[in-house]
């Protein structure tokens, strides 16, 4: 498909997840991400189309690593991904300029939505 995407947890699992996800719908160029420190390296040697990252991260959480893609690229598109009860950090990653959220434990169309709506 041409875009390129990452994706962004701490949990190994969830990565595969989204990616098992996206790939089946075609999206091939797909970079991971362990923490919030990993994803702003990454955001910075790949530069993603969009990037799917995970609030609560160790090392550095996925708010900070917002802020921290917002400071390099000003137009990163980024989408958190959040459990139940986390409202009151998934307004402060829209308010940061998070573009959507997911909510954990999330459906495969509700991904894939969510990203068409974003890429187009």
């Amino acid at each position: 498909m041409g875009k390129k995407i990452l994706v962004v947890d701490d949990a190994a699992f969830m990565r595969t997840t989204i990616k098992n996800c996206l790939s089946k719908a075609g999206y091939d160029q797909l970079v991971e991400a362990g923490d919030g420190r990993q994803a702003v390296a990454a955001y910075e040697k790949e530069r993603p189309d969009l990037t799917i990252m995970d609030i609560t991260m160790p090392e550095m959480d996925g708010i900070q690593a917002l802020q921290a893609i917002k400071g390099v690229d000003s137009g990163a598109r980024v989408v958190m991904c959040s459990a139940m009860g986390q409202e009151a950090m998934v307004v402060q990653a829209i308010q940061l300029g998070a573009l959507d959220f997911i909510v954990k434990p999330f459906k495969p169309d509700r991904i894939l939505k969510t990203v068409e709506k974003i890429l187009g």
